[in-house]
């Protein structure tokens, strides 16, 4: 069985550069989204800058069969993940009560469920080639989030699942890192729905800086990584600010930030 990087939500974003640095390092890859015609230009891109051609599969990860028949898929060619890169994931704002359940839902579906199965589907073969797990976590991770409850709570549910796993996986020799970003330009505020205050931009960093910090830590076996200078004193002064007033601050309703 061939070792790859499994890496999912490649189509675009954190996702897409992630790809480009796996394969910058030589890894071989499998990138998985639904828009199969995205992941084809970049596997295009990563050939023709001289890297093994990716390997592109097409799935809808919200679907509940959607981990069992991308192993299968994996194992008919031959390859097993040495690498797992859980980035695939969405958030939708406005309050709760207000957004469609099922949209929430099928949130939950991708950031938590599919992200967990993934986590645990491939151990052993994890455990062979001494790989190991990113899954992207937030900076909303550390806090409650009105006006986007759901999905900051999916993010504190990967971080506090990987930093779990980080100690139950050590002894077998792998790796499981939380990688925890702040705001990053990429599709995710159009589907979100969410508008950035203009102050958001001193956090803000580009998914190719964000991917190589979370490659590097990964690589490293470091537990949790907070991807940039800002968002690291962002998250050390929240552990000082009570709840009652984080709530408020953050509220996108009323113009908190992400």
């Amino acid at each position: 069985m061939k070792p790859i990087a499994l890496i999912t939500g490649a189509s675009a974003g954190i996702g897409a550069d992630l790809a480009r640095v796996f394969a910058a390092h030589g890894h071989e890859l499998v990138l998985v989204a639904r828009r199969v015609d995205r992941l084809n230009a970049l596997a295009d891109e990563i050939a023709k800058s001289g890297k093994p051609r990716p390997v592109v599969l097409a799935s809808d990860l919200e679907k509940r069969d959607a981990v069992a028949a991308l192993a299968a898929e994996l194992s008919s060619r031959g390859l097993e993940p040495q690498f797992v890169v859980n980035n695939a994931g969405f958030g939708l704002s406005g309050a709760a009560a207000a957004l469609s359940r099922d949209e929430q839902l099928g949130m939950i579906d991708l950031n938590v469920r599919a992200l967990t199965e993934l986590s645990l589907a491939f151990v052993d073969s994890l455990a062979r080639h001494r790989g190991g797990i990113l899954n992207l976590a937030s900076i909303a991770a550390f806090l409650p989030g009105p006006g986007m409850a759901v999905y900051y709570a999916s993010k504190a549910y990967v971080l506090s699942f990987t930093e779990a796993l980080h100690r139950e996986l050590s002894d077998r020799g792998i790796r499981v890192t939380a990688l925890c970003p702040g705001p990053v330009p990429t599709e995710f505020q159009t589907r979100s729905g969410l508008e950035l205050p203009s102050a958001a931009s001193i956090i803000e960093l580009p998914p190719a800086r964000v991917a190589a910090i979370g490659y590097d830590a990964l690589m490293r076996g470091e537990r949790v990584v907070i991807a940039g200078t800002g968002n690291k004193l962002a998250v050390a002064v929240m552990r000082f600010v009570p709840n009652a007033l984080l709530l408020r601050l953050v509220d996108t309703r009323t113009g908190g930030a992400r």
